[in-house]
């Protein structure tokens, strides 16, 4: 049998194991969403950095290196790393505080409970879009390392996926992601020393990769709008996002949420570096790659000795494994906990046989999607698209003033949700975040005017 088959399934089998042994302390749903609210700085640092730095940030950075130059890489890895260090200055202390267990429950506080239900029902596919983006890459990088198809690959990796997630929830999560995270960081740096070595040396590689960023170096320039664009969706989009919140909810004070937010967002631009500059180089050292985010895995495979390719696999699977189960537990308490609240007498035991069921069946829909979609990068991108230009707006206005009601933020989040989808799919307009994010200001402004006056015309 193939060594890399072998290495991949013992890392899989590895971190099954760890997952399904720290399971056991799984007890209360607190314990499966938010690993029971203990964490300290090490574990917290590195489940910020590994859940955020997924598929996206490997496969898909590089790829669109490869493919746009530095144009296409303003997102990943410079917006998201700025994201995360924008939420832990301003928001981790605020929510960390009011002891939330997901970011619609501030909204069930600030504003209502229906608005709350809505918040939670548009971050659902967010999430879900998310799930799909990885569970894609897990099969790309299954498709390479063992030349079965991606489809197969997209089958054998949801069922990795959904072994590993049920069992374990937050508490495993945060447990296995110091190892994947380190893993990740080993694989990465191991790819560039040897792609760099095998292509000439440092001097070589360095330029390769200014060879990468000069062959597209006409659209770096473009519309400012559409650069606009390209940074508000990545930071307002994801600034809210469950997967990044509940990492500081689970945290065991303030001052380790705030600490360790900073820590992973600088890590996070920092490792970000490695897959964006292979990506770079890639596009002169390998051209004429029909599908750009095969560039990481095909550099891989001709410049690593085979050894060293088990663990860049590794490092990967584990890019994918610490942000999936990520992705589905925010699923699973978005949906158990605002949108289908369950009654509160109900034994713990049930509640958290309920979230893994849900957990289990959003993780097969995902799968289903992730074969019919585009690419890695096209998917996390609608993933911080969707209805995030209203909920970025009611979060904002619920911190920052007294403004507004349930009413005014139902219709801020419908509108704004509404606004974006029709002007992506239907219009295929390019600057559809920047156009729902203006809407959705708009709509809670002229709301909270038009209640105030009424209100007054009562008096």
């Amino acid at each position: 049998m193939n060594p890399v088959i072998i290495g991949v399934a013992l890392f899989i089998t590895a971190q099954l194991g760890i997952g399904i042994a720290v399971s056991r302390f799984v007890r209360t749903e607190d314990d499966y969403f938010l690993a029971g609210r203990r964490l300290g700085p090490l574990l917290a640092t590195f489940s910020i950095f590994a859940t955020w730095f997924g598929a996206e940030s490997v496969i898909g950075s590089a790829g669109m290196a490869y493919d746009e130059g530095m144009a296409g890489v303003s997102s990943d890895p410079f917006g998201y790393g700025l994201c995360i260090l924008i939420a832990g200055l301003f928001f981790a202390r605020v929510f960390w505080d009011m002891k939330l267990v997901t970011v619609a429950d501030f909204v069930r506080h600030r504003f209502s409970k229906r608005a709350a239900r809505i918040t939670a029902a548009l971050m659902v596919p967010t999430s879900f879009l998310w799930t799909a983006a990885q569970i894609r890459a897990f099969g790309t990088v299954l498709s390479s390392a063992t030349d079965i198809s991606l489809a197969a690959g997209v089958v054998a990796a949801t069922a990795i996926v959904l072994l590993y997630t049920s069992f374990g929830g937050m508490l495993a999560d945060v447990v296995t992601d110091l190892l994947q995270g380190t893993i990740l960081i080993i694989g990465l740096g191991f790819v560039l020393y040897f792609v760099a070595e095998e292509s000439g040396g440092i001097a070589a590689f360095a330029g390769s990769v200014l060879s990468g960023v000069r062959l597209h170096d006409g659209s770096a320039g473009g519309n400012p709008l559409l650069t606009a664009e390209r940074w508000l969706i990545p930071v307002c989009g994801s600034i809210f996002a469950q997967e990044l919140i509940s990492r500081m909810l689970s945290s065991r004070s303030t001052a380790t949420a705030v600490r360790a937010s900073l820590t992973a967002g600088t890590m996070y631009i920092l490792i970000g570096f490695i897959p964006l500059s292979l990506g770079l180089a890639g596009a002169s050292l390998i051209p004429g790659l029909s599908d750009g985010e095969q560039v990481l895995p095909e550099l891989a495979r001709r410049f690593l000795p085979p050894a060293m390719f088990i663990i860049f696999s590794g490092a990967i699977i584990s890019a994918i494994l610490s942000t999936v189960d990520s992705t589905l537990l925010a699923i699973s308490a978005l949906l158990s906990h605002n949108v289908f609240p369950m009654r509160n007498d109900l034994p713990e035991r049930t509640k958290v046989a309920v979230d893994r069921t849900i957990v289990i069946v959003a993780g097969i829909a995902a799968a289903f999607f992730a074969l019919g979609a585009d690419g890695v990068y096209e998917l996390v991108k609608d993933a911080s698209s969707f209805g995030s230009a209203g909920i970025f707006v009611v979060m904002m206005a619920g911190l920052y003033s007294q403004r507004g009601d349930g009413t005014t933020a139902s219709a801020t989040l419908l509108i704004g949700a509404v606004t974006w989808g029709a002007a992506h799919y239907i219009f295929h307009f390019e600057l559809s975040y920047l156009l729902s994010l203006i809407v959705s200001l708009l709509v809670f402004v002229v709301a909270e005017i038009s209640r105030t006056r009424l209100s007054a015309g009562r008096l």
